[in-house]
């Protein structure tokens, strides 16, 4: 597998999905409830151009565990 952009794009996904999941896991265990404490970050870009007109909203949802997600995929990816 050829490392690329696009390469590591899929493996920081993949990583945060995992992460998703694992934390939807643990979310029941009240004595990790610090690592499944999520800070939302959103960004909302919006453009009138009178000839094209966009809306775009990106949310992202960090907490350590997705932090972890994103270590280890870069991990795997440098590895590969």
């Amino acid at each position: 597998m050829k490392k690329n952009g696009f390469t590591l794009a899929l493996f920081l996904l993949l990583g945060l999905l995992a992460a998703a999941i694992v934390t939807q896991l643990l979310v029941s265990v009240p004595w990790l409830g610090f690592l499944t404490n999520s800070a939302h970050i959103t960004w909302e870009p919006k453009a009138d151009l009178n000839v094209i007109k966009y809306d775009l909203f990106i949310q992202v949802k960090l907490n350590v565990i997705s932090l972890l997600g994103i270590v280890a995929a870069i991990w795997i990816y440098r590895r590969m």
